[in-house]
């Protein structure tokens, strides 16, 4: 009766208790929702341990741009594993201001208040921890803070870079003018290998997914997919 208790307390908690099995396995078995299933298979798979970290072929010289650097996890991971230098590029002030200080002593990880997309501008972020993002319709009226994003080829210009070896992309559906941006220019070959978060909650997303996947399929070859939670794509 204690445990009951103490879940009633916590309504969210016993929603999530009681219903959140049954109520997965529903959305998996029956409506056979695809993201569910992805998820699923990625959480069993422990990606975020396997996947997004195997790159072997980075080196203590190779180029990794994090977009979407949140309070910098990756970039610590990638950069532990294989010495490689890390520009994160991450807009929202307060996180940026985290990575700053937890990279501090770390000369080969560079933290830029700043996101990529494909044009210059100041954007509306919204502030929803680690879902910030610049496109979810589900984040309006909520606070947030004015950002800024640079076009794609002048940032790499800027900081004197004329191949990436990874480009990790989680930016809550920036993902889609930007891959777009990038192959409208014929320029995708500029990146080794793409680590993509896209992101369904964005108007025509699949079409859009389908479009870049096109393009992305005449210079790279796809090494795993979990269909809108992650996939990645190495130079041919």
């Amino acid at each position: 009766m204690k445990s009951l208790k103490l879940l009633v307390t916590n309504p969210s908690l016993f929603i999530k208790k009681v219903f959140g099995g049954p109520l997965r396995l529903y959305k998996i078995h029956i409506l056979k929702d695809e993201f569910i299933i992805e998820m699923t298979r990625w959480k069993k798979n422990k990606g975020d341990k396997t996947h997004r970290l195997d790159y072997p072929t980075l080196t203590e010289e190779s180029i990794v741009f994090d977009l979407g650097g949140y309070l910098g996890d990756f970039a610590h991971a990638i950069n532990k594993k294989y010495g490689c230098y890390v520009y994160v590029f991450e807009p929202h002030q307060k996180f940026y201001e985290e990575c700053t200080k937890r990279f501090s002593i770390n000369p080969k990880v560079t933290p830029l208040n700043f996101g990529v997309s494909d044009v210059d501008g100041k954007f509306f972020l919204s502030d929803s921890v680690d879902g910030s993002s610049f496109s979810n319709p589900t984040h309006e009226n909520k606070q947030g803070i004015e950002c800024i994003v640079k076009e794609f080829f002048k940032t790499l210009s800027d900081l004197d870079i004329a191949k990436v070896n990874l480009m990790k992309i989680n930016i809550e559906g920036g993902e889609y003018p930007l891959l777009m941006h990038i192959a409208d220019n014929d320029k995708l070959g500029l990146v080794d290998e793409y680590q993509i978060q896209f992101h369904n909650f964005i108007e025509d997303a699949e079409h859009k997914r389908e479009s870049i996947i096109k393009s992305l399929s005449k210079t790279h070859k796809r090494t795993w997919c979990y269909t809108f939670v992650w996939e990645n794509w190495k130079k041919i």
